[in-house]
């Protein structure tokens, strides 16, 4: 039985190493991204408004299949938003404060896309799930990189507000047409949905309670590959 599971795992791996085909390209990603902010109602942190972001990189498709792949690569990718938070500022005035962050983040797409068969010549559709890894390598608040807390007085860095790892959910959906022999274009749409808290500022420097920043964005794919 041990020989006979060992030969069908064999043979598995050199049908899957035969037929796999890698194809590597380049994207570019425009987005609309925002930040879903909430707390008790003592802060009442929310959302404010959206933001334009771009992004783009190298993708690689791993193929495992006719019409399934695994898809990863190496992105540049911008995300952020408005917040709004109530606090006390000097002098004991209550007072709504709005904050902009945005920042740049290394992203490592971990994803499966999983493909029609042509719907017209050359021309198949994908649906992509998955999610992905993201490193902050660049941050601003309200377009610096420093930021005077209006209720401490205090000066911070950008960075400061933004934790160091952030994860997504990713959904999409696209079309691939086939050029030519080796190279294929794909336009498609994507809605990432960030999983992890990203404030690294209110609970840990200014012991507000129950506070959850994190990140969301809509975007367009547009990409080759040779």
């Amino acid at each position: 039985m041990k020989k006979l599971l060992l030969a069908l795992i064999t043979l598995a791996a050199t049908i899957g190493s035969a037929s796999a085909q890698v194809e590597i390209g380049l994207k570019v990603s425009p987005s609309i991204t925002s930040l879903r902010a909430e707390s008790t109602s003592t802060n009442a942190f929310g959302s404010d408004g959206s933001q334009f972001g771009f992004g783009g990189g190298l993708v690689v498709d791993y193929f495992f299949g006719e019409n399934y792949a695994f898809s990863t690569g190496l992105l540049l990718t911008g995300k952020g938003g408005t917040i709004s938070y109530t606090d006390v500022l000097p002098g004991n005035r209550t007072t709504v404060i709005k904050q902009k962050i945005t920042a740049q983040y290394l992203e490592l797409p971990l994803t499966v896309k999983l493909f029609t068969n042509e719907i017209a010549p050359a021309t198949r559709i994908y649906f992509q799930v998955g999610g992905s890894l993201n490193v902050p390598i660049g941050t601003r608040v309200n377009e610096s990189k420093f930021y005077v807390d209006p209720a401490t007085n205090t000066e911070n860095k950008a960075s400061d507000y933004v934790y160091f790892f952030d994860a997504d959910a990713l959904v999409g959906a696209g079309v691939e047409y086939q050029l030519g022999q080796s190279t294929k274009i794909f336009a498609g749409l994507g809605y990432h949905r960030g999983l992890v808290d990203i404030d690294h500022y209110f609970e840990r420097k200014r012991d507000f309670k129950d506070v959850t920043i994190k990140n969301s964005s809509f975007g367009l794919d547009l990409g080759i590959k040779f």
